[in-house]
């Protein structure tokens, strides 16, 4: 039976596996101190009452998919390809909607998180593997975060250099023990005001501004029609593949995976099989809407890079300032703010962009956190303070970027973003494949195994993400290695 108790006002419950864990396995958990810490009603409860207590880490985890990493690839995509990759954007929302409710599940059904079932479910020498694989993926990802917070830095105070910029966000470990010591409540609604404040920016200019109105028409047949296409060449192009697979490693983040079923036990419901089945149906509706407005937020973005940027040697702003595009160097990310130009001016698109970069980064930052934590104590059973585990994982992120902008410059930042999602996005299989072999498992999941339509999208998601891994790998990278480059 499962032993709910209430201590401190807070509710808390111990988790059966479907197997009954033994040894080392039993009784571990991992993000102990907010497991099972948030409270809600009986499933008898009206939907809008549980869906207030649910609600909440699919916000958390939207944010992965709205980083500098998601804002330097779709920057990258729209300024050089126009709409022709918009496709590539729906997609990967698509696919990560259907992987981020598998996540969920697991969590609910199993009351072990990805990296725990990897663990107590794979054999013994795949655990450091794992591990280390997902690690890599983590600080990629803090690698974007360390960028867009550096270059929100050097928006903000223009004196300060974007290399000292990135040594600066080495100090963020501050923000991360203030904000954990408000709760997971606060953190939540923290993000959400970030995620509506960034959407409703871009709402305005493409549907309020008449003089930004995108060609919807050009749109929609662009994502009608999926495709390797140069827009301006009109063959294939190899570059667009490696831009694709940014965006998909930006979108559908592996760490994201282990994270979402990590925090959904942070919520104390009953285990009985009414009350999973309703935990579930409101963790999937949670997803489909956090991920809606995310894909919204990443659409946005392209749209209005292509309009900004593409085809254009130069953009005058607002205020009559030209924009050599060749003498910036292309670097999108340092110069997205020009596509908030229209609606607010340039210093105040310049100040708002940076705020919410930073805040991006910042909130990114958090959930890079709590997902590092998620694979350390799933895979290896190691516990460190927070703090700790954020300052490790930000030097290590900080190393490469201070090693590249100190030998390229500074307009390597938007190359060196796109690269980490492209990692991501390589490192991306190693965690669907357990995930989706998990949850369509009757062994592991019972009758809350996947269904017909989880099974065809979820694998046909996998096969996809790794045939363009695999296709990148063996005709870009590998004969660029043996060619020098």
């Amino acid at each position: 039976m499962d032993d709910v108790s209430s201590q401190s006002g807070k509710a808390t419950i111990d988790y059966a596996a479907p197997a009954t864990p033994t040894g080392e396995e039993a009784g571990h958990r991992s993000l102990e101190e907010i497991h099972g810490s948030i409270s809600v009603p009986d499933h008898k409860a009206g939907f809008w009452r549980q869906y207030r207590a649910f609600a909440g880490p699919a916000i958390l985890v939207s944010v992965g998919y709205m980083d500098p990493g998601n804002w330097a690839t779709d920057l990258s995509g729209g300024a050089q390809y126009k709409y022709n990759l918009m496709w590539v954007v729906g997609l990967s929302s698509f696919m990560a909607i259907f992987l981020q409710v598998c996540s969920a599940r697991l969590g609910i059904v199993t009351g072990k998180d990805l990296a725990q079932a990897c663990r107590d479910y794979y054999p013994r020498w795949s655990r450091i593997p794992n591990w280390l694989g997902t690690e890599v993926a983590i600080m990629a990802c803090d690698l974007a975060e360390v960028l867009g917070s550096a270059v929100a830095i050097h928006l903000l105070f223009p004196s300060i250099p974007l290399f000292w910029a990135v040594i600066i966000t080495a100090f963020d470990v501050l923000l991360l023990l203030s904000l954990q010591s408000k709760g997971m409540r606060f953190i939540e609604a923290f993000i959400l005001v970030l995620v509506l404040t960034i959407g409703s920016c871009y709402f305005i200019e493409l549907f309020v501004l008449p003089k930004i109105t995108p060609s919807f028409g050009e749109i929609g047949a662009a994502m009608a029609r999926p495709g390797f296409t140069n827009p301006r060449t009109g063959g294939f192009d190899l570059g667009m593949v490696y831009v694709a697979i940014g965006i998909v490693g930006a979108t559908v983040m592996p760490h994201n995976l282990y994270l979402h079923s990590a925090l959904v036990q942070t919520r104390a419901f009953q285990k009985d099989d009414l009350s999973i089945r309703r935990a579930i149906q409101i963790n999937t509706v949670d997803s489909v809407v956090a991920l809606s407005i995310a894909f919204l937020v990443n659409s946005s973005i392209l749209v209005l890079a292509a309009i900004t940027f593409y085809g254009k040697k130069t953009v005058i702003t607002s205020a009559g300032q030209v924009i050599d595009l060749a003498r910036e160097g292309q670097d999108w990310i340092q110069l997205a703010y020009l596509t908030l130009d229209p609606l607010l001016g340039t210093a105040g698109a310049s100040i708002l962009f940076a705020i919410a970069l930073l805040a991006s980064g910042q909130s990114s930052t958090v959930t890079g956190t709590l997902a590092g934590q998620v694979v350390m104590e799933g895979f290896m059973h190691w516990r460190v303070r927070p703090w700790v585990r954020r300052l490790i994982t930000r030097l290590l992120a900080i190393i490469p970027a201070v090693i590249v902008i100190g030998v390229r410059g500074e307009k390597a930042v938007n190359d060196l973003l796109t690269l980490s999602q492209v990692v991501l996005g390589l490192q991306l299989p190693l965690a669907m494949i357990p995930l989706l072999h998990f949850t369509s498992s009757k062994r592991r999941m019972g009758k809350f195994a996947n269904g017909a339509i989880l099974l065809t999208v979820g694998w046909a998601s996998c096969a996809l993400i790794t045939a363009l891994d695999v296709y990148y790998l063996f005709f870009k990278v590998i004969p660029d290695f043996f060619h020098g480059g």
